[in-house]
């Protein structure tokens, strides 16, 4: 019985080549399709070639993993490597990423030369690696996952978005382009060292970020962080500062309303116990939204509040307790 050996060309196209001595290579057109939990599924086009019998779509499992030139790999299990080889590069770019997916462009070549394009998208989850570089989890059911690392360092745009850019070399060209993805989500504090980037809270997409101590003054909070890269000795270095301004919300909380220029970019929500100082200053020791201490304590001037935080200050000033709670689920 002759025995069939796939391999896939440098246009994304599935061929096969039997173990007779001719060992001619055909190829069988067709499309790569994603089903459930991202199993990659190779759809063979109608006619198959003469003298080949082959299915009309062909399975291929295995581990996800993003190369250096951030194209997408499949790494095959070992029941498939006799067939299919070691591992397959899908050619192509990331074009655009979402909350809870990815999206990924491939260009095959028709019979007549033509040269097409269409696009898969992986689903999963957003997450940050133990090195503080952006991580998508391949979703591959029963709770498991292939992480998709990006190796190179990301930052923050005006708006406060995080932004990554790789070049990738246009081998047709031979020059390189520059490829910026955004990221569109808001960020969250809960605790002194640790920043992140929330993106679907339903399905915890977001990044938890390790940090420095966080700095918290009048008009800013600043946190530093490192992505440590494999090429590099020390991490990159990253500053996020939040300008913008504090106000006390009733009902709400102690609130920092980030800006940028007359535009309220987000608000961070902080509960908080406050006391007056022997300064006339404020001090509030923040909490999150269960009430849970965040090791964090920002004073601020009496002066900088408008009138709804005059009318919290003499609240407070007749209160017979040294200190009061707000947010968390507690009115003033």
């Amino acid at each position: 019985m002759e025995k069939l050996r796939y391999e896939f060309d440098p246009h994304n196209r599935l061929t096969v080549k039997t173990n007779t001595a001719t060992g001619i290579r055909r190829v069988m057109d067709g499309q790569f399709k994603m089903s459930d939990h991202n199993t990659l599924t190779y759809h063979i086009k109608s006619p198959v070639p003469n003298g080949i019998k082959a299915p009309h779509q062909v399975k291929l499992r295995g581990v996800w993993s993003l190369t250096k030139d951030h194209q997408l790999r499949l790494t095959f299990d070992k029941w498939r490597r006799q067939t299919f080889g070691d591992q397959l590069t899908l050619q192509g770019e990331i074009i655009d990423i979402k909350k809870n997916s990815l999206l990924y462009a491939l260009t095959t070549r028709t019979k007549d030369g033509r040269t097409s394009l269409y696009a898969l998208e992986l689903c999963g989850s957003w997450q940050a690696d133990a090195h503080n570089r952006l991580s998508f989890r391949v979703d591959k059911g029963r709770g498991r996952y292939d992480p998709l690392i990006f190796y190179g360092a990301w930052k923050i745009n005006k708006n406060y978005q995080i932004i990554y850019r790789h070049s990738k070399e246009k081998l047709t060209q031979k020059k390189k382009r520059t490829h910026a993805l955004t990221l569109k989500g808001y960020w969250d504090i809960k605790d002194k060292a640790r920043l992140s980037y929330v993106l679907d809270r339903e399905t915890a997409s977001g990044f938890n970020f390790e940090t420095s101590a966080g700095l918290f003054k009048d008009n800013y909070i600043k946190y530093e962080l490192g992505i440590r890269l494999s090429r590099k000795k020390q991490p990159v270095k990253r500053t996020i500062t939040f300008l913008g301004r504090w106000r006390v919300r009733k009902n709400a909380g102690l609130v920092f309303e980030v800006q940028r220029g007359q535009k309220k970019i987000q608000a961070f929500v902080f509960g908080a116990q406050v006391r007056l100082t022997d300064r006339q200053s404020l001090l509030f020791n923040l909490r999150t939204d269960l009430n849970r201490g965040m090791g964090i304590e920002v004073e601020l001037s009496r002066d900088i509040f408008g009138k709804e935080g005059q009318a919290f200050l003499r609240l407070l000033q007749t209160q017979q307790e040294s200190a009061l709670f707000i947010g968390s689920g507690r009115r003033w």
